[in-house]
């Protein structure tokens, strides 16, 4: 970690040591343990159309001149890691390495944090995670892709982007430091788990860590929602989510924050449902009390039959009905249902294929007992990122920054907080030194809502790692285009009012 300022370049993953590269291009010839260099360009400055993000286009952006390498790594048979690695020119270079996350399980790289990062004048670098595409049916034949989705694929680029850094520059990255969000939260809390020395600081926003409980919490709404025979469609329409948070903010919410549209704490939120039961027939400001019911199951998370241990926590009250940025559904129904296909449960091919239910795998024959426990047995192993000691991670002197968003309808901000409780209470001990959470009012997944809108973080956790500074607050943007402050979990929510934005 902070001695990979005298990182070597044999331990570069076997790289020889060696002087600056003449050229971009020697590095095709660069020998690094099972990585093959496609291509590696000199690019020059100018400007730069990233390709679509999840089916979405992005905008041109200017980049500086740098050097540009796309390679594989094929650390065992069956696997194809892909990776962007662009080095910025000797002068311009700031001595770190940035690396960002990914999404769902898309391969796209993240082009835009690129530019960004290498703009501030880092080496950085991206993953396609190991597989094409964006539906986990790609481990099909494919068994060594699961795992690389599930932890080796950052693991491989991350230390393919220190051996070229020690090529081209003759030295390694004084400080590396890994970002993502969602899946890229997963990656986060994978690599302090598993990879405690790859970087010296990481940021994990709203982390689907509890990948397989995650997707049992989104079956869970699916099947409470439904009914296993008769109408396929749901009992709830996604139609009356804006009614449901509606009545949560009566509930619970203070005059002005029914008129923000957001709680400033949901988790003592406790709505009472049957508040919205019809009473003079039908209607669309009311519930039946089939919908109600439904309601009820979905709030209260995914549950064990035998015994009604929680297997998923549930959604914070207020998230019912917020459309992450760009999505087409809102809250609530993004998840419980395939977009493409409403009749089936979203991530159908993840159990089918992932938790070994087979291709005649049915929602309606699922046994959240049996099931879960198998599922707990075989698949949690591989792409679980849960484990709480986090002592090597301390120990190498590594900073981790966690954020959550209080109205993310996606991953429930229960399950970060839980996770924060399980280290304070595990081996690792009290995590002020080393790991700190904000929670952010009014956000959804990722970011964007009525309340935050983006939580800024990579400052943060750059000088926790370079100047020994433990954030106590971190800068949040907000709706109205103020700016306010979080601060640091046990606290919830923002510490220092809104204010004039930038």
């Amino acid at each position: 970690m902070k001695g990979l300022a005298l990182f070597s370049c044999a331990a570069a993953m076997a790289l020889p040591c060696a002087a600056q590269a003449s050229e971009c291009s020697d590095l095709v010839g660069a020998k690094i343990a099972h990585v093959t260099v496609l291509t590696a360009s000199a690019v020059p400055a100018g400007s730069f159309q990233p390709p679509a993000m999840y089916g979405y286009s992005q905008p041109e952006v200017d980049l500086p001149p740098h050097c540009r390498v796309r390679a594989v790594a094929a650390p065992v048979a069956g696997s194809r890691i892909g990776m962007e690695i662009w080095l910025p020119l000797p002068d311009a270079w700031d001595g770190r390495f940035r690396m960002y996350g990914n999404g769902g399980y898309s391969s796209d790289m993240p082009m835009l944090r690129l530019a960004g990062g290498l703009r501030a004048g880092a080496i950085v670098a991206a993953t396609d995670t190991g597989h094409q595409g964006d539906d986990p049916d790609f481990a099909v034949g494919l068994p060594q892709s699961l795992i690389d989705w599930g932890h080796r694929a950052v693991h491989e680029t991350a230390m393919a982007a220190k051996a070229f850094a020690a090529a081209y520059y003759g030295s390694a990255p004084r400080h590396s430091y890994f970002d993502g969000c969602s899946t890229g939260g997963h990656q986060a809390l994978m690599e302090a788990q598993r990879y405690p020395t790859d970087f010296d600081g990481i940021v994990a926003g709203a982390p689907g860590n509890y990948r397989t409980h995650l997707n049992i919490g989104f079956l869970w709404q699916f099947a409470a929602n439904h009914r296993k025979d008769g109408d396929p469609g749901p009992i709830l329409a996604p139609s009356k989510l804006p009614l449901v948070t509606r009545e949560v903010l009566r509930q619970c919410g203070t005059p002005a924050e029914q008129a923000q549209g957001w709680l400033a704490d949901p988790f003592q939120c406790h709505p009472d449902y049957t508040q919205l039961r019809c009473t003079a027939g039908a209607s669309e400001t009311c519930l039946s009390d089939p919908e109600v019911g439904a309601l009820q199951r979905m709030a209260g998370g995914a549950t064990n039959p035998h015994g009604g241990a929680q297997l998923y926590p549930p959604w914070l009250p207020g998230s019912e009905s917020i459309a992450p940025a760009g999505m087409p559904l809102p809250g609530w129904s993004l998840y419980w249902s395939d977009p493409r296909d409403p009749d089936r449960p979203a991530r159908e091919s993840f159990f089918k294929f992932w938790a070994g239910g087979g291709s005649l795998w049915n929602w309606r024959s699922f046994d959240f007992d049996r099931d879960v426990a198998r599922i707990d047995a075989t698949l949690a192993p591989l792409i679980d990122a849960t484990d709480p000691d986090l002592r090597a991670f301390r120990d190498a002197g590594g900073k981790l920054i966690q954020y959550h968003g209080l109205m993310d309808p996606v991953v429930s901000p229960w399950d970060s907080r839980r996770y924060y409780d399980a280290v304070a209470a595990g081996p690792a001990g009290a995590p002020d030194s080393f790991y700190r959470l904000f929670f952010a009012p009014g956000m959804g997944h990722c970011g964007g809502g009525p309340g935050v809108t983006s939580v800024a973080v990579e400052a943060a956790i750059t000088d926790w790692v370079e100047h020994d500074a433990a954030p106590e607050q971190v800068p949040a943007d907000m709706a109205d285009k103020s700016s306010a402050k979080l601060c640091r979990y046990p606290e919830i929510g923002i510490c220092t009012p809104p204010g004039p934005g930038k």
